[in-house]
């Protein structure tokens, strides 16, 4: 084929295409402005959500900051007359707590799936079992559970949740958290720990055999733990009380 016939055949190609593309959009010309007009809807709530999300945040954590400001403020008489207020103050802990108590429920409430409303309710269910309110420590800790799932501060709230079960008699169900917390040898708690919050459960639930089989594992698989002097001392107690 010669060079003029080629070029003549590219250049009728070319005006086809030309023609078919024009015929494309003008048949398609309204379902493009639709397109157009929904990346541009997308694109506006995409930006709206980012924006509702980034004030949604800052709310939360200035609750969570106004809570932590109580929870951290000075216990003591009031200033004396005529010196600088120096800030808040408490005249006792237990009163300081069930203000924070009050605050952390607050932000929690107001803002529960954030990250700053998480760990406002893990400070509520923290703060409930401190003040001895067994309830409201397990009422927070399985809605920390909820939203948390098995992140670090589900996990604390496992914790947390099987320590005020067993403040509240519930040893059975507070014995079946620790255990399965103690078998996570790869999770973020500290599994002697566990382990020595287990033994002390099952010696309140009247389980020593139990007991002294848990402490036992705790000396033979953490010998460096800071808790197992503690658990000597407990298996110690459970041999003499055995023999007597």
């Amino acid at each position: 084929m010669k060079s003029t016939e080629r070029k003549h055949l590219k250049e009728n190609e070319l005006r086809t295409f030309a023609r078919q593309a024009g015929h494309t959009v003008s048949e398609r010309r309204g379902e493009t402005t639709v397109i157009i007009a929904i990346a541009a809807v997308v694109g506006a709530l995409a930006l709206g959500y980012f924006g509702w999300h980034e004030h949604v945040q800052t709310k939360a954590h200035a609750l969570l900051a106004d809570a932590m400001g109580v929870q951290d403020a000075r216990v003591g008489p009031p200033p004396a007359p005529g010196t600088p207020a120096g800030g808040l103050y408490f005249p006792t802990e237990r009163e300081r707590s069930q203000a924070a108590l009050t605050k952390f429920k607050i932000a929690a409430d107001a803002y529960p799936s954030t990250d700053a409303g998480v760990y406002a309710r893990y400070q509520e269910g923290a703060t409930s079992l401190a003040l001895g309110s067994t309830p409201g420590a397990i009422a927070a800790y399985q809605q920390v559970i909820k939203e948390a799932g098995d992140g670090f501060y589900g996990q604390m709230a496992r914790l947390g949740l099987a320590e005020a079960q067993a403040r509240a008699g519930q040893y059975d169900t507070a014995i079946n958290t620790f255990k399965e917390l103690a078998q996570r040898k790869d999770g973020p708690l500290p599994v002697d720990g566990i382990l020595m919050q287990l033994g002390r459960t099952y010696l309140d639930a009247g389980k020593r055999a139990d007991a002294q089989q848990t402490f036992n594992r705790l000396v033979e698989e953490y010998p460096e733990s800071p808790f197992s002097g503690d658990a000597k001392k407990e298996i110690d107690t459970l041999k003499k009380t055995s023999t007597t």
